[in-house]
């Protein structure tokens, strides 16, 4: 409640709905969950449904041949305008930190400042990765041999808790890099930080359906991702044993390849070593082609 002109007002309280193709969205279900700051209500967040995650899929289907399409360096200055338009609300990435994952000033801006980071850092490697991965491969006999890097298609992303902005954007920076399309299943905890960020990819030149952004039980929407027959590959992080397990089973029915991030402490998210190739080349395929050699 603020006072303005000596009255009493109270604040507008913000709904965050989906994000979906490009536009944000309810749950088709009509669900949302009330959020609390201590006693008081503070936002309703959408709480996504099995058809939410079957209208993100199909999003992310449509948007993925022309994202891969782009050129290696028309993708990079896109990821360059996303760090700019974060950068341009720190403030209030901040103020969303030290509210839903309760973490004291310096610690909500030091994890801003190592996403924007991460996302520069994955630019600079979109017109170098596919160097890299690719390769002449030496035979016998008159042909050639080569291997190349391509994406796998359409990834389910189930994001972490902690850090909740960090963590999503360290797994998916790769995954766009390599030319994937993504469904992410946001933090459960903090689901204000995913939305708000999803917000920073509405206004950045990122293609509608690339990266779409779901909030609600992680339990509800991390299976029917893993089961569904148009995801090509899921990304999460070991949480425990049998849920890691039942993920996995689920997905092997399309031959699904799952990519399952090591369980990090908060530091560790911060360390360079999360950020590499390897994580690029975990979300790519590579495909072997030959060809005649003439005479």
């Amino acid at each position: 409640m603020s006072k303005e002109g000596g009255q009493s007002r109270l604040a507008v309280r913000k709904t965050y709905k989906l994000y979906i193709n490009g536009a944000f969205v309810r749950s088709e279900s009509g669900r949302s969950d009330p959020l609390w700051d201590g006693k008081e209500f503070a936002a309703n967040v959408a709480r996504a449904s099995r058809k939410d995650v079957r209208d993100a899929v199909v999003a992310a289907r449509a948007a993925q041949p022309n994202w891969f399409s782009m050129t290696p360096a028309l993708r990079g200055l896109i990821f360059y305008r996303l760090a700019e338009m974060v950068e341009g609300r720190k403030a209030e990435f901040v103020e969303r930190l030290r509210e839903g994952s309760e973490l004291a000033e310096p610690d909500a801006a030091a994890e801003v400042l190592a996403a924007i980071d991460r996302i520069v850092w994955y630019a600079g490697w979109c017109d170098k990765y596919a160097a890299l991965l690719s390769t002449r491969n030496p035979v016998g006999g008159p042909h050639f041999n080569f291997s190349t890097a391509e994406p796998m298609g359409v990834i389910a992303l189930i994001a972490p808790d902690e850090p909740a902005l960090l963590g999503m954007v360290s797994m998916m920076m790769p995954a766009l890099v390599a030319g994937n399309t993504l469904v992410i299943v946001g933090s459960e905890r903090d689901p204000r930080t995913p939305m708000t960020f999803a917000e920073a990819l509405a206004t950045s030149d990122l293609p509608a359906g690339v990266v779409n952004v779901l909030t609600g039980h992680r339990t509800e929407l991390a299976p029917p991702l893993a089961k569904h027959m148009d995801v090509n590959g899921m990304t999460f992080v070991d949480i425990d044993n049998p849920y890691t397990t039942e993920l996995q089973r689920s997905s092997a029915e399309n031959l699904k390849r799952t990519h399952v991030v090591p369980a990090r402490s908060r530091a560790q998210w911060f360390s360079a070593d999360v950020q590499s190739l390897d994580e690029i080349a975990a979300l790519s395929e590579i495909k072997t082609i030959w060809h005649p050699a003439g005479i």
